[in-house]
């Protein structure tokens, strides 16, 4: 499993104001219902996640979402639908499902039920996943290897149901916008966990644990969500050509070549925008202006299929901050959107994998123009951030960004990129050189030539950069968290100093295995006034680090265990010091292969039990894998906590 940090987001956007409309009906991608004579809030349904360097496609079905009513009653179903929604794809994006109703009150929770049976949940691993990943690159793993637990029903009608409990109730109102947002955490140890026997004919199984890595996450200004494309079919031009309206199109499951819709009797209005301009591409006459409505465009656009680059506004409301048109689907759709695989600064030439995991190559040439997207700048949100061969230089883009790409002429060998449109400026791998300015990335890949190496400079101290969890605070210049502690942000005079201090510190198991640093992750910015033109890092979240798969050299005893790396080259014993404290405390998973059956059981170390089963099972030469963030003192502050019984794992 790989530890980068990654999410996924479901984002259900409570609007009180009915801007965008979703017809009921036999849609498969979501239908709701509201009795007549009940007070509701709008409810626009916006789904969103996160990437992994191992896996192309994580598809899953949510076959319903519902509401717990605060005080009791009967959960309130918001949400059905049947599609396969790919959790890697959207990265930190939101895709509209659509706007239904809810009623009006206060909820407590809610619960998702997820289809578990053979086939629901879809794997296809990269084709360059990282060094040492069990599953074959570029392949879908067979169902049959899948195990997904905790399912429970008939066979053909499986489901796993998922209650996200909210910390603060969410209240829904007939005339404000409400957010909520539950987040699949796709970087959670537990979430998939590969077990290899160390037979050679032995079977791969691949546990799927949506109990624990899906969790609320607030949500606080609409205009920062950066949405996903938006594809579908002009219906009609408004009276007064300020919006189109739009039905929603879905490429056919499989994916097909060419690439074929299937209509949905979703409707979503987009408004050009008025005061700085919607730049429109005719993609089949391979012309491009600038609109601030749609006049000139209303007799043409009836009937056509677009994709839309779109924000939301405060009340609700879409504006089309970009707009492809083709007289045909195919032409809109082959625009690849998916993780940068590939940057060769040598030939120009950029590969980003697609939605089934397929690398795609695009030549940047001297028109090719780069964006940021900033949903909340409109003015940035349509400027060039690049233009031309030159930005590649630098590392400015490199593997691991989001992106969705527009090509020049979508029937050209070899494609040439028109825009690319950066979602997600992803910075990851090991840290050091931190000082009171910038400090450095170094990231390692299977293939080397996507290796980097970064100096990010620290934004500057006086820039906005959101608010405290904890306290609700303005923040102001460079924050950072540990990933297990989100809620406790460190920022303000001392945030860089007391970073500095605290990735200085490193693990060393000594042998051929040698030290561990410190790893993090940033989603930089462009152009912050500390750092004109390149990126910044307006905060770091330190990931926990994954040691292989090692024994324990002592047996657990009172928070801690000794940790050996012999079988990976290792000779030093590392101590692993767990948290028993109630809120806080490590992760703890007791993982079982028996007769072909994988079982992956939480154990509560901050409970006697808990205590119990662990100092019973945690025993001197027990398998155990561990996520943890290096100390100063060569020790590992462990994260998560996997220990091993029955079958042996080999991986």
């Amino acid at each position: 499993m790989n530890s980068r940090l990654s999410r996924a987001l479901l984002v259900v956007l409570l609007a009180g104001l009915p801007i965008i409309s979703a017809a009921c009906g036999a849609s498969s991608y979501g239908s709701g219902s509201q009795s007549s004579g009940t007070q509701s809030g709008n409810l626009n349904m916006v789904i969103s996640d996160a990437a992994t360097d191992d896996w192309a496609a994580i598809d899953v079905k949510i076959s319903n979402i519902a509401l717990v009513p605060q005080g009791g009653g009967d959960p309130v179903s918001v949400y059905t639908g049947s599609s396969m929604i790919n959790l890697v794809e959207l990265d930190q994006l939101g895709e509209i499902l659509g706007n239904l109703s809810v009623p009006v009150g206060t909820y407590s929770a809610a619960i998702l039920s997820i289809s578990a049976n053979p086939g629901d949940v879809v794997l296809t691993a990269a084709s360059n996943p990282e060094t040492g990943f069990a599953a074959t690159p570029g392949a879908t793993v067979p169902p049959s290897q899948i195990q997904i637990q905790g399912a429970t029903g008939s066979a053909g009608a499986k489901t796993v149901s998922v209650k996200v409990n909210f910390a603060s109730p969410l209240v829904v109102t007939a005339n404000e916008n409400n957010t909520l947002d539950l987040e699949f955490d796709l970087s959670h140890p537990a979430f998939l966990v590969g077990h290899v026997p160390p037979a050679l004919s032995g079977t791969t199984i691949w546990a799927v644990n949506f109990n624990g890595p899906v969790r609320r996450r607030l949500h606080a200004d609409l205009r920062r969500l950066v949405l996903r494309h938006v594809y579908g079919n002009v219906s009609s031009v408004s009276t007064d050509n300020t919006s189109i309206t739009i039905k929603r199109a879905f490429p056919v499951e499989p994916p097909a070549t060419p690439e074929t819709s299937v209509a949905s009797l979703q409707s979503l209005q987009i408004l050009a925008d008025a005061t700085n301009g919607t730049i429109f591409y005719d993609v089949d006459a391979r012309t491009n202006v600038t609109i601030k409505n749609f006049a000139a465009l209303s007799a043409s656009l009836g009937g056509k299929y677009v994709r839309v680059a779109a924000r939301y506004q405060s009340n609700g409301s879409l504006v089309a901050v970009r707009m492809w048109a083709s007289n045909s689907f195919n032409s809109v759709w082959l625009s690849p959107e998916g993780h940068v695989l590939h940057v060769n600064t040598a030939t120009n030439v950029v590969t980003v994998e697609n939605e089934t995991g397929v690398g795609i190559p695009l030549t940047v040439d001297a028109n090719t123009q780069f964006f940021y997207r900033t949903p909340w700048n409109a003015v940035a949100d349509t400027t060039p951030i690049g233009i031309g061969t030159g930005f590649l230089a630098n590392h400015n883009l490199v593997r691991g960004f989001k992106v969705h790409a527009s090509v020049v002429d979508p029937l050209a060998v070899p494609l040439v990129a028109q825009t690319i449109d950066i979602e997600i400026a992803r910075y990851d791998g090991n840290i050091s050189g931190a000082n009171l300015n910038d400090f450095t990335y170094t990231r390692a890949f299977a293939t080397a030539a996507d290796s980097y190496t970064v100096n990010l400079p620290f934004i500057s101290p006086s820039t906005p950069n959101g608010s405290d969890p904890a306290s609700g605070a303005a923040i102001n210049g460079y924050k950072w968290w540990n990933f297990t502690f989100p809620t406790i942000v460190d920022s303000g005079t001392n945030a860089i100093l007391d970073f500095d201090n605290a990735t200085n510190g490193s693990v060393n198991f000594g042998g051929t295995l040698g030290l561990f640093p410190a790893d993090g992750e940033t989603f930089a910015t462009w152009n912050d006034p500390a750092s004109a033109n390149t990126w910044a890092a307006p905060w770091t979240v330190l990931t926990p680090t994954t040691v292989p798969l090692g024994t324990a050299a002592t047996s657990y005893s009172n928070g801690s265990f000794m940790l050996s790396e012999t079988a990976a080259g290792g000779t030093l014993p590392v101590t692993v010091n767990l948290s028993t404290t109630a809120g806080s405390g490590t992760l703890v998973y007791q993982v079982d292969r028996t007769s072909g059956v994988v079982t992956i059981s939480a154990v509560d170390i901050t409970t006697t039990q808990g205590q119990n089963t662990i100092t019973s099972n945690l025993i001197a030469a027990t398998p155990v894998k561990v996520f943890g963030i290096p100390q100063a003192n060569g020790t590992i502050k462990a994260y998560v906590v996997f220990y091993y019984t029955g079958v042996k794992p080999t991986v």
